[in-house]
């Protein structure tokens, strides 16, 4: 049986935060990351699910091009290892309330210390205003073609996929393509990934 790493939100947002690079600067560089809402009711089957809005993401603008995080989390919150995501299998209901995303993708990414990678060959569907009866489903293919490399911590090092894929320490999904920042509210319910 495949090893899986699931979130139903059961108990809380189990440290799923947005990530706001504004306040990050006014803090003098550190991270500023927001914990989400959690709701006992009203998720996929009435279950619990998180949500973010727009007062707790801002535009991520040393990413290439700029990215939102409005749903991450790391690892090492939760206690855990990197983890091997090559060729794992991903499944995630999203949904927006009055989300506008002005011409926005939504992307899975992954991140291991100071370089980012964002699945852009498989961009995730959105329902508005409820929860789809089947999730987005998709194959982190360790494949470049698939992806493309948003930020790289020293720009002198061209980090490959392979090594990121490997070990990541941090994921989550994105926002990219827009033209103003996406405003309104974006939920996360019954999130897994399989592992191979």
């Amino acid at each position: 049986m495949k090893e899986s790493i699931k979130n139903n939100f059961d108990k809380g947002p189990e440290s799923w935060c947005s990530y706001d690079y504004h306040w990050s600067i006014v803090a003098n560089g550190r991270d500023i990351f927001v914990l989400t809402s959690w709701e006992r009711t009203g998720g996929v089957e009435d279950g619990s699910y998180v949500w973010a809005d727009e007062c707790r993401w801002s535009a991520d603008t040393p990413e290439s091009p700029v990215s939102i995080l409005p749903l991450m989390v790391n690892r090492s919150w939760v206690g855990g290892d990197a983890l091997d995501l090559r060729n794992a299998e991903l499944s995630v209901y999203l949904r927006g309330d009055s989300l506008e995303l002005d011409g926005a993708q939504c992307y899975f990414w992954v991140n291991k210390g100071g370089v980012r990678w964002h699945m852009s060959g498989s961009p995730l569907a959105i329902s508005e205003g409820e929860w789809t009866t089947e999730p987005n489903t998709i194959k982190l293919l360790n494949d470049e073609a698939y992806w493309y490399r948003s930020w790289e911590k020293d720009p002198s090092r061209m980090t490959p996929l392979n090594d990121v894929l490997s070990v990541v320490t941090s994921y989550g999904f994105s926002f990219v393509g827009f033209g103003q920042e996406p405003r309104g509210k974006l939920s996360l319910g019954r999130f897994e990934i399989k592992l191979t």
